[in-house]
């Protein structure tokens, strides 16, 4: 294992940290200039995870800072980590959003749901969408029904016929909806392995990757060791992963998803700045979650609804001290995101570095730990 730097108060990184903090970007002012091929980055195929660890710890941990890079396993995260600093996390629960089914033709179909909307109805891109029409019905695998009732853009509002109840309905025939690079099926083991052990609140359609390289025991060792947890909840929506498909990412508009934010955590959050602690946020949706809070003083306030918040370098960061996080896809706006917190030059130098070291890439890969390139704000 090589270490950079194993003191993090040392005098070189504190020298290296005041050199990066003198050149940050003030807060809300954005690069005049921003070219998608910015966030770039060549990665083989064959370091595309199509499978999780064979345990949940057992990932690779890139640390990433000022002194560059450090490798790690997941289970020493403990390293990294300070009394009282506060981990954040994501408790949404991934619903098995992909279902299958057939047209009145006979033809087969998929449907793929970005949103539920209670009772029986939900948001939904389907495949093969240029012939349906309002009112069609489509025959899923158990014999159940869902009607498509409007269209909005690219997604369809279906509404599921049938006495089941929705989410019973989605146990018993839907599938885990694994992201596209991976090339296979979903399995009995990715029930549980595509879904965080801390998972609490139905309506995700994608998995909070960062969350997934924890277990309960290493939960426990990290509060044993006076590290604080707290949980929101963002309810992780297909447009968080929708290409970018404009030259400026300025132009981009993300989709809008569902976040919580109760009042105990921003209370947590507070007291762990009164004690000098850091927030660390599990994922890139915690980050989105925790920086679409802050008020006007800039502590963050208790939230109940919408963001559509879309975070790209130059953003001053307010939240969020580091950040927990897997390898992303390159021109993506997670990738953004991260380049935002760590700076792009040393987030794509680590890419760099990950790649040539053979770390596993995305949603069952490995993690990184990024620190924050600014100052906390007073």
């Amino acid at each position: 294992m090589r270490r950079a730097n194993d003191a993090p108060n040392g005098q070189r990184s504190i020298a290296v940290i005041r050199r990066t903090r003198q050149s940050a970007v003030p807060c809300a002012v954005y690069h005049p200039v921003m070219d998608i091929d910015a966030f770039n980055y060549r990665l083989p195929e064959a370091l595309i995870a199509q499978h999780p660890a064979s345990e949940r710890t057992a990932s690779r941990l890139l640390r990433v800072g000022p002194d560059g890079c450090e490798d790690y396993r997941f289970r020493e995260l403990g390293a990294l980590l300070r009394p009282d600093d506060l981990l954040v996390f994501n408790d949404t629960r991934v619903i098995p959003a992909r279902l299958y089914g057939r047209k009145s033709t006979g033809g087969r179909t998929e449907i793929l749901i970005e949103r539920l909307l209670p009772p029986a109805r939900a948001n939904a891109q389907i495949r093969g969408a240029r012939r349906l029409r309002i009112g069609q019905q489509l025959a899923l695998e158990n014999g159940a029904t869902v009607t498509i009732v409007a269209r909005r853009g690219a997604l369809f509002e279906i509404e599921f016929g049938g006495e089941q109840p929705v989410d019973a309905l989605l146990e018993a025939v839907g599938h885990m909806p694994l992201p596209p690079y991976i090339h296979r099926a979903d399995e009995v083991e990715d029930r549980s392995r595509y879904q965080t052990v801390y998972a609490q609140h139905p309506g995700s359609v994608a998995a909070p990757t960062a969350g997934l390289h924890f277990d309960t025991a290493l939960l426990g060792s990290l509060r044993a060791d006076g590290v604080r947890t707290e949980f929101i909840t963002l309810q992780v929506g297909l447009g968080t992963f929708q290409p970018v498909r404009v030259r400026d990412p300025r132009q981009h508009r993300l989709h809008s998803e569902r976040v919580k934010i109760p009042a105990a955590v921003c209370e947590a959050i507070a007291a762990t700045r009164a004690a000098g602690g850091r927030i660390i946020a599990v994922g890139t949706t915690t980050v989105r979650a925790l920086e679409s809070a802050v008020a006007g003083n800039g502590s963050v306030a208790p939230l109940d609804g919408e963001t559509g918040l879309f975070i790209l370098p130059g953003y001053r960061f307010r939240a969020v001290d580091a950040l927990i996080t897997n390898f992303h896809l390159p021109r993506s706006t997670l990738l953004m995101m991260v380049c935002a917190l760590g700076s792009t030059d040393r987030v794509l130098a680590a890419y760099r570095y990950a790649v040539d070291r053979g770390y596993r890439f995305y949603s069952y890969g490995d993690a990184m730990f990024v620190t924050s390139q600014y100052t906390r704000p007073t």
